[in-house]
């Protein structure tokens, strides 16, 4: 398996979980993602707002755009519009890598910002991706329980993997 595979996969389930996660999160009412709860962020709703313009600036320096500007990010939209933006970044992420030579994953990419210098490969970067959008959600996770939410969907990588022909075709 090369590394091109292996980071489609990341993208994939990546884009699969955030779909489910936004079916599970559009059935809770807009007073319940928007209740404070002690986390990173204090309200369900503003987590998935943090993992969508973190995915969004660390996908514009895997693609090389740099369009985004980390310390002026957007006010949070309404739910539908976030929840619609964080499924959009991560389709762009799988098609990035879908259309991209696999070399293209090995190149490093040079990031300056207010807060770390670093000089990665864009696949480093996609797994900063990947692995913080997971962090965050296993918060929202906590954070629905917290407020009796407990019909969270099974999101694991495993699960995904072995079922993943079947999701395609449901849809």
């Amino acid at each position: 398996m090369n590394l091109k595979k292996l980071t489609l996969s990341s993208l994939e389930h990546n884009l699969w979980v955030n779909q489910k996660y936004v079916e599970w999160l559009n059935t809770k009412s807009e007073i319940l993602l928007h209740t404070e709860v002690k986390s990173s962020y204090s309200s369900i709703l503003k987590t998935v707002h943090h993992i969508c313009c973190s995915q969004e600036y660390w996908r514009s320096i895997v693609g090389q755009q740099f369009a985004l500007d980390i310390e002026h990010l957007p006010d949070m939209p309404g739910r539908l519009e976030l929840f619609e933006e964080l499924i959009v970044s991560s389709q762009k992420l799988v098609d990035l890598v879908s259309e991209s030579d696999e070399s293209l994953l090995s190149e490093k990419i040079a990031v300056d910002s207010a807060w770390f210098s670093c000089n990665l490969s864009r696949y480093e970067y996609i797994q900063q991706i990947v692995l913080h959008g997971a962090y965050h959600r296993g918060q929202i996770v906590t954070m629905g329980r917290h407020l009796g939410m407990e019909d969270a969907p099974m999101t694991d990588y495993n699960f995904w993997n072995i079922y993943k022909d079947r999701f395609r075709h449901v849809g």
